[in-house]
Parts: structure tokens; C-alpha cells; sequence
């Protein structure tokens, strides 16, 4: 189809069957390759990326293939996007479509790459002569131009058939798609794409690929709704008791609830925010401090500087293992499970840090075990996140940390094999008089005899 504009210029839409299209649409490919602009060109958006492609420097005759992403790395970026979540709502929407009518769906990243396809058994075969699987790169800077890539590019639903494709290797194709943002801050994380042999183009796929889009970008917004009510019930009570300007906003700034100031949309904060005092543009001075799903912002107006951060780790009970918290939203206590008990005395003995690796030779003798170290680390940061750091993993700066031990040494995790805790007692058990009852310890992690900061340590439970 094509169709004359003002100065003689014909726009070629190249959908659909049209040979007469698709032999104009090979001319303007042709002439724009040699560096000329004729009077046949592309759609409006097509032209746009052949010229984008152009300057990149794309061989027209190249092949689609890119070296893959690892598995991990695809799995990574899987668990990385709110993109799963919706996975069950695309598929409704669109995979059973796609096999009716031998395409294939494709979600990708906002950087291109393939993380999921489904659909049509056929085509999937076929899709990998293009290099059309998971892990691929699709942006346009790497396969030039399609529906995929140049939705990013675009910022906006685009379908891409047969030879407006800028890779000759593509040209049997024809593909729709539609990119998906986050509507929490309105950043794109993805792509939603119908793709088929050519022959199975047709009007109406970009539409239904860009309704279906809108439906999973509903369905973030509703699920976000639903957490910023949990955070506004978990903040309510603590904004009451607090004076001057709060507020409460989640991960993404989004607000919860507030006291003493005008309500505001949405919170600037910083890529990387950490419980403390910092600085906001909007707010000068704060003290910020974690809360289930977000943040807890108080503006310093001048007032007292609240209590400090202090950590009780309670181990004289060994039926009732325990954390003490105390900060500026006030003191709790969480009980611990044998293994958390025994993370959290490892990092009261090495208070300048662990990784994984020595982390799993403290607990489990066992360097190798990282990845369930990390799993029991990232549930313990769930629960103490304003006083748990890592990289490495550690207590944070500025937070006191003090253990209490049993009166007896055996009774310190009684059960526990780990190394780090059955040195303790061996260390305890050769002191004179660590037997007694209330008898003070030196710091975790020191010899005995020695002085030196670290974990202020007690024998016998807190008064």
C-alpha cells in the first residue's frame, strides 16, 4: 500500500500482501543503501529507524545471530523484572493467539534481549534460523530494524513487515510489538512481540499486542495499589506519634502517607538509599529509616538528633533466641531461628564484614555454600534491613551491636555446629570464670586479654 504526499514523496506502508508495496518498499531500501534519499521512502517511523541503523553502522547482509546471554544471566534478569509477574496475563492475552495463528510471543528486556517466547511449535523451530530465542539481542544497534528494537527506540507500538526490515535475512518475517513501563515511575522495562513468517501479517495484530500491553501495565498499577495500602497501615500509627514533617513512601517514592506537610505525588530518592541521615533535594536534611515495602522519611527541622541504632542479639535462652532492635520508630523484638541466630553472631565477631564464602565457612565449614548463604542472608535483610549492610555483609555503620550470651558456655547455641559458634565456646570454656553467672566477656572477636572495639558481649540474659 502507498500512498503520495506533498512534494511528490510516496510513503509506502508495506503491510499486508501488496507485492507492488513490497517491490517500492526494496527500491527505497536499496536507495537509502547507497546513500540517496528518492522519491519512494518508508512509513514515517521505519524511515526513522533506517536512518538511526544506518549511522550505526549495520550491515544490511549481516546475520541476525548475537551471542546468546548465559542461562544464569537470563535467569537473573527474569527475577529482576516485575515482567514474570505478568507473565500469566500475557500468556492468557496473547500465546494462545499466537499458536491459532502460527506466530509466537515475545517478552524481552529493556535492553533487547529475549527472555521468554511462546506460541506456535513451527515457528519456534523456524524463529531459530534468526537467532529469535532467548537470550537474544534484538535492540536495534544489534539486529537493526524490527518491531522489537525499534519499539525501544521509539518508545512507542510498532509492526515491522517483510522488507522493511533492514536485515535482508529477515525479510520472511513480519512482527508487532509494544513496549511496557513500569507505571510506578514510568520506566520501560520491556517489550511485548507477535512474530510470524510474513504471510501471517494482519491489521489487527499491533492493536490487540498494544491492548494486552495495557492490560499488564493495569495490572502492575493494581498490585501496587494494594502495597502502598499495606505500607499506608504499617505507617499510619507510627506518623502519629512522630512530630514535625514525615512522610511514607515506597520503593519507588510513591506516597503512603504524611504528616505535617502538603501531600506530594511521588518522592525523588536516590538510586541508592540506605537508613540514615541524607540529603533530598526537595526536603533538605533527613532521617530515613526502612519499613515493610519502603521508607519512612522524617525532614531534619532542626530538632534533637533521635536515638541511635543499637542491636541486642539474645542468645542466654537457647529455646528463645532473639533480636532486640532499637531505633528512631521506637524498640521491637524478632525471634530467631537456630541459623539466623548464628548468621547474626558471626557478624557480631566479624564486625568489618563477611562475604558469602567465608559467611558459609563460618555457619556450615563449607566455603562452597554460597548460594544458601545468600538465600538465609536475604531473608534475615527482609526482617533487619536498617541495620543489616552487605557487599560486604555486615551490621551498618553506626549501629551498636552487643550479644548476650548464656551463663554457661555449652549453652551457647547449644546445638549449632558451626564454626564460628563452637570456637566461641571453646574460647569461653578456657577463660577462668566465664562459668559465672553475669560474668562480662571482652568484645566478640577478640583474643582474651586484648583490647579493641566490636560487639560489647555479656554473660547471663540482660537485666
Amino acid at each position: 500500500m502507498a500512498r503520495t504526499e506533498s512534494a511528490g514523496v510516496v510513503r509506502v506502508t508495506g503491510r499486508g500482501t501488496d507485492r507492488d508495496a513490497v517491490r517500492l518498499l526494496h527500491r527505497a531500501r536499496e536507495t537509502r543503501l547507497t546513500g540517496g534519499r528518492g522519491s519512494v521512502v518508508p512509513r514515517a517511523e521505519i524511515d526513522a529507524s533506517w536512518d538511526r541503523v544506518v549511522r550505526s553502522g549495520i550491515d544490511p547482509e549481516q546475520s541476525p545471530e548475537s551471542e546468546l546471554l548465559e542461562t544464569d544471566e537470563i535467569e537473573h534478569r527474569r527475577r529482576s523484572t516485575a515482567l514474570g509477574e505478568l507473565m500469566p496475563l500475557l500468556q492468557a492475552g496473547l500465546a494462545s493467539i499466537a499458536d491459532e495463528t502460527q506466530q509466537i510471543m515475545v517478552i524481552t528486556d529493556a535492553d533487547g534481549r529475549v527472555l521468554w517466547r511462546q506460541g506456535n511449535s513451527a515457528v519456534l523451530r523456524r524463529a531459530h534460523d534468526i537467532c529469535l530465542q532467548e537470550g537474544a539481542a534484538w535492540a536495534e544497534a544489534a539486529t537493526g530494524t524490527n518491531a522489537i528494537g525499534t519499539a525501544l527506540a521509539a518508545r512507542a507500538p510498532v509492526q515491522v513487515h517483510s522488507a522493511e526490515h533492514f536485515i535482508r535475512a529477515l525479510h520472511g518475517w513480519t512482527c508487532a510489538a509494544a513496549p511496557i513501563r513500569d507505571p510506578r515511575d514510568g520506566r520501560l522495562i520491556g517489550v511485548v512481540d507477535l512474530s510470524g513468517p510474513a504471510a501471517t501479517a494482519h491489521p489487527a495484530t499491533l492493536a490487540l499486542v498494544d491492548s494486552v500491553t495495557r492490560l499488564a501495565e493495569g495490572e502492575i498499577r493494581s498490585r501496587h495499589l494494594v502495597e502502598v495500602e499495606r505500607l499506608r497501615a504499617v505507617a499510619a500509627p507510627i506518623l502519629c506519634r512522630l512530630g514535625g514533617r514525615a512522610l511514607a513512601v515506597d520503593t519507588h517514592g510513591r506516597l503512603a502517607a504524611v504528616t505535617g506537610m502538603p501531600p506530594v505525588d511521588r518522592l525523588p530518592l536516590p538510586k541508592s538509599l540506605r537508613p540514615g541521615r541524607v540529603w533530598l533535594p526537595s526536603l533538605g536534611m533527613c532521617r530515613v529509616e526502612p519499613l515493610p515495602g519502603g521508607w519512612l522519611v522524617q525532614a531534619d527541622d532542626g530538632g534533637a538528633e533521635g536515638p541511635g541504632r543499637r542491636v541486642v542479639l539474645d542468645l542466654s535462652r537457647p529455646r528463645s533466641l532473639a533480636v532486640h532492635l532499637t531505633g528512631p520508630l521506637g524498640d521491637c523484638a524478632q525471634r530467631l531461628s537456630p541459623r539466623h541466630a548464628e548468621l547474626l553472631y558471626a557478624l557480631a565477631v566479624h564486625r568489618h564484614g563477611r562475604t558469602a564464602s567465608e559467611l558459609a565457612l563460618d555457619v556450615f565449614g563449607d566455603a562452597t555454600r554460597t548460594v544458601t548463604v545468600r538465600a538465609e542472608v536475604s531473608r534475615l535483610r527482609r526482617r533487619l534491613a536498617e541495620v543489616l549492610a552487605h557487599r560486604p555483609y555486615r551490621f551498618a555503620d553506626g549501629v551498636e551491636v552487643e550479644v548476650v550470651r548464656p551463663e554457661h558456655p555449652a549453652d551457647l547455641l547449644p546445638h549449632s555446629t558451626a564454626p564460628v559458634v563452637v570456637e566461641a565456646r571453646r574460647m569461653d570454656r578456657g577463660r577462668p570464670g566465664a562459668t559465672g553467672p553475669g560474668t562480662p566477656a571482652p568484645p566478640v572477636g577478640t583474643p582474651p586479654g586484648s583490647g579493641g572495639g566490636g560487639a560489647a558481649v555479656h554473660g547471663g540474659p540482660a537485666a
